[in-house]
């Protein structure tokens, strides 16, 4: 159940090749016992095993947070941590609360520093993997022990710690630097399947992040929005919308300062043939820590965690989680900016 992403991304992809096969399999997962966590060594082919994850995305992207406006701390980012670094390091964590700062102004999203703006050649490695409530919770919509073993046993000997290849863009708007969930979202999906799987990726318009707005306040076509709508090769789509944000502020960094910040992304899943498996719908926490090397600002060195939560509408253990987050995927990002 640990969607790889950024990875966080390709629940999508095992459901394409398997679920036509076997649907009861739509929701099934993985997840990595402690004594396993320093075995795990390469990165997930998310094609060949569609058994290991049902909540394999990127990120999307996805994927890392500010407010819209302000550029500063949402109140339910405050309630969760003093400081975003802090849930890098943190076993245990809860599920963030909603964001509604500034979800009705129109222009609400993620702003990243001022230094990540640009184009950028990325090497995410993913170098650890937790299941902190234990194997059952990652063992898909049933809490099946015997699939997870299975998924974590295929993960051990393909995955962890070699590095994906992908390119990463963000873009300076009125309000901040704003990922480019188009640009992004594809180079995610496509480096961590190991092939071309999107056919296309469409903002979409919601209350807190649409076009009308973003244009209405002076903003461009091309300011990145909050939610996207992927199409993929195979039978199937995904939506994918931001939740709660926050981040550290952006108004007193310098040039070598470290920013962190997270987003909490709900995907919603669906197949768009005759298969008759409902959509499945998750939830994942991004939390990133990025700062320029001292030695040049043209790279960065950062790490990216995604927490994964159980679902209501899909999992059997979603009150005995709690809301605690049931894996935990780690990833370090080494950045070097393209030449414009």
């Amino acid at each position: 159940m640990i969607r790889l992403v950024y990875s966080n991304y390709p629940l999508i992809f095992y459901c394409l090749t398997f679920l036509v096969v076997k649907p009861h399999y739509f929701c099934t997962g993985l997840s990595v016992p402690p004594s396993h966590e320093k075995t795990l060594s390469q990165p997930h082919d998310l094609l060949s095993n569609p058994s290991l994850n049902r909540r394999l995305f990127v990120a999307s992207v996805p994927f890392w947070a500010i407010i819209a406006t302000t550029a500063g701390v949402s109140p339910s980012s405050a309630a969760t941590s003093t400081s975003y670094s802090e849930r890098l390091e943190q076993d245990k964590l809860n599920l963030p609360a909603p964001s509604y700062a500034s979800e009705l102004n129109g222009v609400d999203n993620t702003y990243f520093p001022p230094f990540l703006a640009g184009t950028w050649n990325v090497t995410q490695t993913l170098v650890s993997v937790k299941t902190p409530l234990g194997i059952q919770f990652a063992g898909g919509p049933n809490g099946d022990i015997q699939i997870a073993q299975s998924s974590i046993d295929q993960m051990i000997t393909q995955q962890l710690d070699k590095p994906v290849q992908l390119q990463l863009r963000y873009i300076p708007t009125k309000w901040g630097v704003a990922e480019d969930r188009l640009f992004n979202t594809r180079q995610r999906l496509d480096a961590f399947a190991g092939r071309a799987v999107v056919a296309s990726v469409e903002y979409a318009n919601v209350g807190g992040s649409n076009r009308a707005s973003v244009l209405a306040m002076g903003g461009q076509d091309t300011d990145p929005l909050q939610t996207t709508m992927i199409r993929f090769k195979g039978p199937a789509a995904q939506k994918t919308f931001v939740v709660s944000h926050g981040s550290s502020s952006t108004s007193s960094l310098s040039d070598s300062s470290v920013w962190s910040g997270y987003e909490l992304q709900r995907s919603i899943f669906a197949l768009t043939n005759q298969n008759t498996a409902p959509p499945i719908t998750t939830d994942s926490e991004l939390i990133w820590e990025f700062q320029p090397t001292t030695t040049s600002d043209t790279i960065v060195q950062g790490r990216l965690r995604i927490a994964e939560y159980l679902n209501a509408q899909n999992d059997k253990l979603y009150f005995e989680a709690g809301k605690r987050a049931v894996t935990l995927q780690d990833y370090t990002l080494v950045m070097t900016k393209v030449s414009e």
